[in-house]
């Protein structure tokens, strides 16, 4: 089973069942909908590769699932998307009737974002037909839409489309205009793809306006960036543009010879494609393909020929190339069967690496969308959860509540725990772990760890020991946050599963190259032990030994599959002996640098002396931004048992006037609201008042978005829930006039 499919399966069917019995099978509808979204990644893979058939297959398949368990949202997608292949396929009437399926289905649910990628394909078949007025108010839609639902990743593909519109329009200022917002949200968004095209179309606008110069410069540049990702269309429209400008500039060397490369880039395209098609498909295309480039070539010549006499060469050597051209497509035709084995044959091996490729990505791309929503989306209900059971806690409740609310508070710790162990996770795989290597203390930083796992040892009646080998040296430049990390995990797990027992934590030196040291550490417990078949997998995602281990000794089993992912960014190794009944024990290696300037290593402490009553809160104010009711009732509570005032508004309009019209020291700014996000709110704020404290107070922990926050002005985030003592920490430190340090730096 793949890595997505477990995160899917463990958040939206596993942790389910733990709390609700539900029944299994095949009708299992959490199941079913991983289903469909397993036939529309196929879908996407084979319409990549212009298997346009295989696609339209999936897409059915998905479809007649999502209509199983009314899943409305995946049946307006999966009708886009059969929309896309018909038109493909050259089915534009059939295209037309699904988009009208999609559209109303979009309506009726007000999935606003699928119903502009649904505006922009319309628009893009309106264009094709020559319908440039219709087609220009389907991009306008769909961009109005994105923008409404802050997606503007999706808003250069629309504004590109429109340029195209524009061109064919020849109303170049607008194109040009329209070019320009695609490549800056390109820019920022990575989009490689769509600034390549929008450089190319760019230089068709500067062509057409006079600046050849410039022109040529947007081309090759273009061409360049889709040479670099292997983006083979936008490499023949390049060339096919720099053909026409030069022809423009009467170099008609310079547009012959670009010419042939686009008709030899477009050859090989169709010999793709030929690869993926049924034999008589195959010769149509092949027949009408041909004869439109001939055509177009011809045209070209004779246009040549006419402005120059030094083209008489070149035409008769054209006429003789589309002569040679049109037997070569002859001959292919009717030799099309034997090819297509041989080229299957040939091809196999690499097709199966590109589809492996294509689909590691989709599911990498797919896990990280997920992750990002599904983090959100329990975040929130779990602040509230968190926040309102601390609240009757600290109430005096009754006697036989207490338990019920301690569990309640476990409950919400364990799954806020579980989910940072998932994103750390997926941090891990898509290789965005930086080190941070500093000087420090290994012997104190082994012992720190140590005395924090004390009491849970003790709970178990386990007894700690620790062995650091005489002359190994302490101080070492290393990454000592990950170090601890890993350590604690182990130890942790050693502590977990060994009652009434004996734990051995020992670190010493079995290599050195000058100052360069490869150290070995073992955590030896005499615990419950594990079989030997269980060993094989237990660096494994959400592997435990057994589910009855997981059941009575609780934990994800996500644990070992991190500390395994941080040796491996660490340049170490990890293994482990065990024996069923008698204990375990868990070594690995890490390359450590030595450092002998003792005077270096400094150890990382963090200090909650939070001293609010040492402060005058009495002109304090802060504003609270917050559309949710529980949160707001919340967070006010914590801000009023701290002695603060506060006011609050449920939408970022409301927070630009306050902020304009009253004085604030902090604002608690959360991100997604109705009407303006969290961030457009703070980037206005900004722009009149720069030295306000605005902190980020959300559910979204990604870090990958951290830059988004930092570009718009937040001085820090929040994330919900958060640990009331960091909470105050923050706020104190800005209270007190302490600088404020940054996470987003």
């Amino acid at each position: 089973m793949s890595p997505i499919r477990y995160y899917i399966f463990v958040f939206l069917v596993g942790f389910c069942t733990l709390i609700f019995a539900q029944k299994d099978g095949v009708d299992d509808p959490d199941l079913l909908s991983v289903r469909v979204q397993e036939h529309i990644v196929q879908a996407q893979i084979h319409s990549d590769r212009g298997d346009y058939f295989s696609a339209n297959d999936y897409l059915i398949k998905a479809l007649k699932i999502a209509e199983k368990i009314d899943d409305k949202v995946s049946q307006g997608k999966i009708h886009t998307k059969i929309a896309k292949v018909q038109y493909l396929v050259d089915k534009p009437d059939q295209a037309n009737v699904s988009l009208n399926k999609a559209l109303k289905i979009q309506r009726e649910i007000e999935d606003y974002g699928s119903q502009a990628v649904t505006y922009n394909i319309k628009g893009v078949f309106n264009s094709n037909k020559e319908e440039y007025d219709s087609a220009l108010e389907y991009f306008k839609s769909a961009k109005n839409l994105f923008e409404q639902e802050d997606l503007e990743e999706y808003i250069p593909e629309v504004t590109l489309n429109e340029a195209k519109v524009y061109i064919a329009q020849k109303r170049y200022d607008e194109a040009k205009s329209q070019l320009e917002s695609t490549m800056i949200l390109a820019k920022k968004y990575d989009q490689r793809r769509l600034l390549s095209s929008a450089l190319i179309q760019s230089s068709k606008v500067s062509s057409a306006l006079g600046n050849t110069e410039l022109a040529l410069s947007q081309a090759n540049t273009g061409i360049e960036i889709a040479q670099s990702y292997d983006i083979v269309e936008n490499i023949n429209e390049g060339y096919l543009t720099l053909s026409e400008i030069h022809e423009k500039n009467e170099d008609y060397k310079s547009s012959y010879d670009y010419i042939k490369k686009h008709i030899k880039l477009s050859d090989s395209l169709l010999n793709i494609q030929r690869a993926d098609l049924t034999f008589s498909a195959t010769g149509e295309s092949a027949y009408a393909y041909r004869a439109a480039e001939n055509a177009q070539l011809k045209r070209q010549v004779d246009e040549v020929t006419a402005e120059s006499s030094f083209t008489r060469i070149t035409t008769v050597l054209s006429i003789a190339l589309i002569t040679i051209l049109s037997l070569l497509t002859l001959s292919l035709y009717k030799n099309n069967n034997i090819r297509l084995k041989t080229n299957n044959m040939l091809h196999k091996k690499n097709d199966e690496l590109i589809v492996a490729k294509e689909k590691a990505e989709l599911a990498s791309k797919t896990k990280a969308n997920f992750l990002s929503t599904v983090t959100h989306e329990l975040r929130t209900p779990l602040y509230a959860v968190t926040g309102l059971t601390n609240m009757l806690l600290e109430e005096n409740p009754k006697e036989h509540q207490v338990p019920h609310l301690k569990s309640l508070k476990f409950s919400g710790d364990y799954l806020l725990t579980f989910i940072n162990d998932i994103l750390q996770i997926n941090k891990i795989e898509a290789n965005k772990v930086e080190l941070d290597p500093e000087v420090f203390n290994l012997k104190n930083k082994i012992e720190n760890v140590i005395s924090a796992l004390g009491n849970s040892a003790k709970d178990n009646g386990t007894n700690l020991h620790f062995e650091y080998e005489d002359g190994l040296p302490e101080t070492f430049n290393g990454d000592q946050l990950k170090i601890s990390q890993i350590l604690i995990n182990l130890l942790g797990n050693a502590i977990k599963f060994t009652k009434d027992g004996d734990i051995w934590v020992r670190a010493y030196k079995f290599k050195q190259k000058d100052n360069l040291y490869s150290l070995r550490f073992e955590i030896e417990d005499n615990g419950i032990g594990i079989t030997k078949e269980k060993q094989d997998h237990m660096f494994e995602s959400f592997s435990q030994g057994s589910v009855q281990i997981n059941r009575k000794y609780g934990g994800t089993g996500l644990g070992l599959s991190i500390v395994k992912g941080l040796i491996h960014i660490l340049k170490g190794k990890i293994y482990l002996k065990s024996e069923l009944g008698k204990g375990t024990t868990f070594f690995f290696e890490l390359p450590l640098e030595h450092i002998e300037e003792v005077k270096q290593a400094k150890e990382v402490e963090i200090k909650k002396s939070n001293k609010m009553e040492d402060l005058d809160l009495s002109e304090v104010k802060i504003l609270i931004v917050e559309d949710n009711k529980i949160n707001q009732m919340i967070t006010k509570k914590i801000l009023n048992k701290m002695g603060l005032y506060c006011d609050v508004v449920d939408n970022g309009e409301d927070a630009v006037e306050q902020v304009k019209a009253e004085t604030y020291n902090v604002v608690l700014m959360d991100i997604h609201m109705p009407g303006i996000s969290g961030l457009e709110a703070t980037k206005i704020i900004r722009t009149f008042d720069k030295e306000l404290t605005i902190f980020a107070l959300t559910a979204v922990t990604l870090e990958d978005k951290m830059h988004e926050f930092g570009e718009a002005g937040f001085n820090d985030i929040i994330s919900k829930p958060f640990k009331q003592e960091d909470f105050e920490q923050k706020l104190f430190d800005v209270l007190s006039g302490k600088e404020v340090t940054s996470s987003f730096f």
